[in-house]
């Protein structure tokens, strides 16, 4: 979550103004300058499920189409909005640093599909194959985006452990691949963020970011409840398994020649849950026909990197994809409650029912700037009915 202060986040639900506006430059961001932005033309998504963590359209109006101003090679586009509580101040958010894709004049401005700054670095393909490493992943990660974005910095969040010794590998053409996760041509999982238990994206500020998976256990952020000031909560029915994992399987090569590390295994170990794995699925796997878990289901993957070198980080990569890939796929629908600081990967506590609350953690969210509504699609954990 943004910072935000106790004004602005009280006047959310409440009558406040929300002003926007957008900045444009050609140099990497070293200056800014300001553009109009048509009112209700610029939509925001941001999404933790996509490799552009940061996407929108706008119509801009007081910048030229070309070399000079608009255009899809050296352009980076900021957008803002704002929250004004009464008698205060506003207070600004950024929403994003973008790369311009497509622009057109039209009758009312320049019309643009904005893309996070990720889409430049996946961009950025090594020209030759390319030997990297051995080195902290905080070295290898910060060269290997300053070569794609220069002046860029890079942020290092609590829980990701930055001076972790990278083994050496070769890296084809993928920078995107190396740095945050895929697969290379023998199908073995690469990426540095991933071989840490962490994620890598560009977040609402610009900034290069690598920070752990997030979980349904981290704290609240922002509680919504269905008398807040007018605000209507409106959970859809809809929901999905896809993407569902409840047991992992990781493992790793230690380089040089050295043993493989692994497999080590995680699973959803909590009989109360929808997606409970049973008491052992790895060592004994019948076990909820024996006991009479008749509602068990087991839905298992397996993760193989040669950037794991130890049995420690397979444990950790192997609990943060399990905790990436458990939970139901809700929507829901915030109305007259757009909170600016709210970012993918957050925690928050919704009042779905009269007197029920249920923790959810955002996947997307999206919003006009200027609007007083936002939608989320969030993920949460429901219990088993007994």
């Amino acid at each position: 979550m943004l910072p935000i202060t106790p004004a602005a986040l009280d006047a959310l639900t409440g009558a406040c103004g929300r002003p926007y506006r957008a900045e444009w430059s050609i140099d990497g961001g070293r200056s800014w300058s300001p553009c109009g932005v048509v009112a209700g033309s610029a939509q925001v998504q941001a999404s933790r499920t996509q490799t552009v963590r940061y996407t929108a359209s706008a119509t801009l109006t007081g910048v030229p189409l070309g070399r000079h101003g608009i255009n899809p090679i050296s352009t980076n586009v900021r957008l803002w909005q704002g929250i004004t509580p009464a008698r205060t101040d506003t207070v600004w958010f950024p929403a994003g640093r973008y790369t311009v894709n497509r622009p057109k004049a039209g009758r009312t401005g320049i019309q643009v599909e904005l893309d996070g700054l990720e889409d430049e670095v996946a961009a950025a393909r090594f020209p030759v194959p390319r030997t990297i490493g051995p080195d902290t992943a905080r070295v290898l990660v910060e060269t290997l985006l300053g070569e794609a974005l220069p002046g860029v910095p890079v942020s290092w969040r609590v829980g990701v452990s930055p001076d972790t010794l990278v083994p050496q590998t070769v890296a084809d053409e993928d920078r995107w691949a190396v740095l945050a996760g895929g697969t290379d041509t023998s199908g073995a999982a690469t990426g540095i963020a991933a071989a840490l238990a962490a994620e890598l994206w560009v977040d609402a500020r610009g900034v290069a970011t690598v920070g752990p998976v997030p979980t349904l256990a981290d704290p609240v952020v922002w509680r919504i409840g269905r008398g807040m000031g007018g605000a209507l909560v409106e959970p859809q029915a809809e929901q999905t398994a896809e993407g569902l994992v409840n047991v992992w399987s990781v493992s790793g090569d230690a380089g040089d020649g050295a043993a493989a590390v692994g497999p080590v295994h995680a699973w959803d170990d909590d009989p109360g849950s929808l997606t409970y794995a049973g008491p052992d699925p790895v060592a004994d796997p019948l076990a909820p026909q024996r006991e009479g878990l008749t509602w068990v289901r087991v839905r298992s993957s397996r993760y193989t990197s040669a950037l794991i070198i130890d049995a420690a980080q397979a444990y950790e990569v192997a609990h943060a994809r399990l905790a990436d890939s458990l939970g139901v796929q809700n929507s829901l629908t915030v109305q007259a409650a757009c909170n600016p600081s709210l970012e993918p990967g957050d925690v928050i506590e919704v009042e779905t029912l009269p007197g029920v609350w249920e923790r959810h953690l955002v996947d997307q969210l999206s919003y006009t700037l200027g609007s007083a509504a936002m939608s989320c699609t969030t993920r949460t954990t429901p219990r088993r009915v007994t």
